[in-house]
């Protein structure tokens, strides 16, 4: 009797980190921001802007696996390093990690060896201009904000700012996070080693 096939852990495998995610991450991130699909429910917003708001305040907070929690176990977390973002097949991303790369990255920044989070960065994390838009999905949104970063480590503040583009579940009576873009400014020229997490 062959005992039923184990469902892949996506702490530990990148299994569905193929060609399949890729097409669809491009396409969900590619002409969704239509004022025609543009949700105008003012308390759907709102709902949508405490959970990005919250999300900022968990990062500034180091609170990691809370953050985590917010995303579906198959995430992705991409930073691209072109204006139009483009393939991350085909360009340079800053970051592009799937719940295994989130988890490590994670882990690595708890262990006290990761020098340029020794000490850990003190941030605040502005987020406004929420906006939300339907998809093809009843239970699927993309939203859009402006974020401004500031960051200081060591003796220097410095400002990271730009938008963010999330694609959110419904899970229970609350949403998950599927995917989040975020879009740098000045994503193409030298940002350092932008080692928080945006």
């Amino acid at each position: 009797m062959n005992a039923p096939a184990q469902k892949p852990d996506p702490s530990r495998t990148s299994h569905y980190v193929n060609d399949a995610l890729y097409r669809a991450l491009i396409e969900n991130f590619s002409d969704w921001q239509d004022d025609a699909r543009a949700v105008t429910d003012l308390a759907v917003r709102d709902e949508f802007r405490r959970l990005l708001e919250r999300e900022a305040r968990l990062l500034d907070q180091l609170r990691y696996d809370d953050w985590l929690a917010m995303y579906t176990p198959e995430c992705v977390y991409w930073v691209p390093s072109t204006p139009q973002a483009g393939d991350p097949r085909r360009e340079i991303s800053v970051m592009f990690d799937d719940r295994r790369r989130l988890e490590d990255r994670i882990y690595r920044m708890r262990t006290g060896f990761a020098w340029s989070q020794a000490p850990a960065s003190r941030t605040v994390r502005l987020i406004t201009n929420v906006e939300a838009f339907a998809t093809a999905r009843d239970d699927t949104r993309m939203l859009r904000s402006n974020f401004l970063v500031s960051e200081f480590w060591g003796d220097e503040t410095r400002v990271l700012t730009g938008w963010a583009g999330h694609r959110v579940t419904r899970d229970g009576a609350g949403w998950k996070i599927e995917a989040k873009q975020v879009n740098l400014i000045d994503c193409d020229q030298s940002i350092r080693n932008p080692s928080i997490i945006l």
